[in-house]
C-alpha cells in the first residue's frame, strides 16, 4: 500500500529521495549529521507539547504493535525483531526517540573510551546505483563519558522498561595497543553499563588498524573474560566481519558458547569489494579498489546470509543471532530469520528506502507468520520456511 501523501515516508521520499538517488549532491556524512542534530534536539525534548505530538504522529505512521512479533532474548524483551543497527547514531543522542521509528530496538556506538575525531574526510560515500555505501569512518565519536552524559540528559526509562530496547557498542581507541583492548573496552563497559540493555563488542569494522586482529579465537576470549569480570555486565554480544573464513565463524561460534556470550551480530562492512572494484568514485576519481573502507549495503547481502546459515549451522539454536547487511525489504528480511537470525538491523536500506522500510517489514512479516500458521516470529527462525506471495496462496 502507498504512503500517504502526507506522511512521514512521502515526506523522506519527495524531499531527499531525489538527493539519495545520485552520488553527487549533498556529502552523505554532512547530511547524517544534519538529522542527527535534528533528532537529538526533538530527543531531549520529546516530552513538550508540540515535540510529543510530532511524535505521536510519527509513531502512528510507523509502529506496527502485535504481540506475535514480541520475543524475549538474553533477558530483553523486543517488540518486534527490527531494529537500528550501530554507526547512525554513534553518540546515542536521539536514544529517546528510536521507537517511534518502529524499531524494537536501537544500538548506538561504536562508542571508544577516548572521544576520537574518525578518519579524514571525505570518509562516507553514496553508491546509489547499487544501494550501497563505502565508509572508512574510523570509530569517531565523542568517548564513553561523553554518551553516558547524553544518555542521562535524555532521561531514558531503565532498562528494561524501554519502549525498545537500547544496545551499546563498544570499541577500541584508535590510541590503544592490542595488547590494551581488554582494559580499554572495559574502561567504556563499566561506565555505561547501568544504561545498556545490552553491550556489543566491535572486534569487526575495517577502519581501526588491528582491529580485526581480535576476532582471533585466543585474543577475543581474553577479552570476553576481562569484559565479564565487571559488576553487573549487561549481556554480551560480539559484531564479526563478513570477510572471515568458514573456521574462524566456526571458531566464534564455539567461543561464544563456551563464553556464554549472549549472541553473535553478523556482519559487520566488508573489505570485499563483491564484484565492484572497478566501480569509480565520482568524488575522488578512484575505483573502489583503491579506495580504503568498508562496504555495506545491497551488494553485502549474500555474504552476510551465508554468515547467518554457517553460524547457525556451527552454534545450534540456542545462540541467539542478529542478522545486518543488505536488508531493504521484507522477503530480505525473512529469509536472514529463516536462516537462523532471531533479530535483523537496518542501516543503508533504511537510509535509502527511508522510514516506511520498517513498517513495510514487519507487516511482511506478519502476512508470512500468517501464510504460515506461525504463533510468533520465534517459529520462523531458523526454519527455512520459504517466502510465500499472495498468488502462492491462491494455488493451494
Amino acid at each position: 500500500m502507498p504512503p500517504s501523501p502526507f506522511s512521514s515516508g512521502a515526506f523522506y521520499q519527495r524531499w531527499l529521495g531525489p538527493v539519495l538517488a545520485n552520488d553527487e549532491g549533498l556529502d552523505a556524512e554532512q547530511l547524517s549529521r544534519t538529522a542527527l542534530t535534528a533528532l537529538g534536539q526533538a530527543s531531549m525534548r520529546r516530552q513538550w507539547p508540540l515535540v510529543s505530538t510530532v511524535l505521536e504522529g510519527l509513531a502512528g505512521d510507523l509502529q506496527r504493535r502485535d504481540l506475535r512479533l514480541e520475543q524475549v532474548l538474553f533477558g530483553c524483551r523486543f517488540p518486534n525483531p527490527v531494529g537500528l543497527a550501530a554507526g547512525f547514531d554513534k553518540n546515542g543522542v536521539a536514544a529517546g526517540l528510536w521507537d517511534r521509528f518502529g524499531f524494537g530496538f536501537a544500538e548506538v556506538g561504536t562508542v571508544t573510551w577516548h572521544g576520537q575525531p574518525g578518519n579524514p574526510r571525505p570518509r562516507l560515500f553514496r553508491l546509489a546505483q547499487e544501494q550501497a555505501a563505502l565508509n572508512r569512518m574510523g570509530f569517531n565519536n565523542d568517548g564513553a563519558q561523553a554518551l553516558r552524559r547524553t544518555l542521562e540528559r535524555q532521561r531514558l526509562d531503565p532498562p528494561g522498561r524501554r519502549p525498545a530496547v537500547l544496545g551499546i557498542n563498544v570499541g577500541k581507541s584508535k590510541v590503544i595497543a592490542l595488547e590494551q583492548a581488554p582494559e580499554d573496552y572495559a574502561s567504556s563497559l563499566e561506565l555505561l553499563a547501568p544504561l545498556a540493555d545490552y553491550a556489543v563488542i566491535n572486534v569487526s569494522s575495517p577502519n581501526t588498524p588491528g582491529l580485526r586482529d581480535l576476532q582471533d579465537s585466543s585474543q577475543l576470549r581474553r577479552l570476553v573474560e576481562r569484559l565479564r569480570r565487571l559488576p553487573a555486565c549487561p549481556p554480551l554480544l560480539v559484531k564479526i566481519a563478513p570477510d572471515l573464513e568458514d573456521e574462524a565463524i566456526d571458531g566464534i561460534a564455539r567461543l561464544a558458547f563456551e563464553e556464554g556470550l549472549a549472541g553473535v551480530i553478523a556482519v559487520n562492512t566488508s573489505l570485499d569489494r563483491l564484484g565492484l572494484g572497478q566501480r569509480r568514485l565520482l568524488q575522488t576519481g578512484r575505483t573502489l579498489a583503491e579506495e580504503a573502507g568498508g562496504l555495506s549495503g545491497a551488494p553485502l547481502r549474500q555474504r552476510a546470509l551465508e554468515v547467518i546459515r554457517r553460524l547457525r549451522a556451527s552454534a545450534g539454536p540456542v545462540l541467539t543471532l542478529i542478522g545486518v547487511g543488505g536488508i531493504d525489504s521484507a522477503e530480505i528480511a525473512w529469509e536472514r530469520i529463516t536462516a537462523g537470525a532471531s533479530l535483523i538491523q537496518l542501516y543503508s536500506g533504511w537510509i535509502f528506502k527511508g522510514p516506511d522500510l520498517v513498517p513495510q517489514i514487519l507487516e511482511g512479516l506478519q502476512m508470512q507468520m500468517d501464510c504460515h500458521g506461525l504463533r510468533n516470529i520465534s517459529e520462523a527462525v531458523g526454519s527455512g520456511l520459504p517466502w510465500r506471495s499472495g498468488s502462492d496462496d491462491a494455488k493451494d
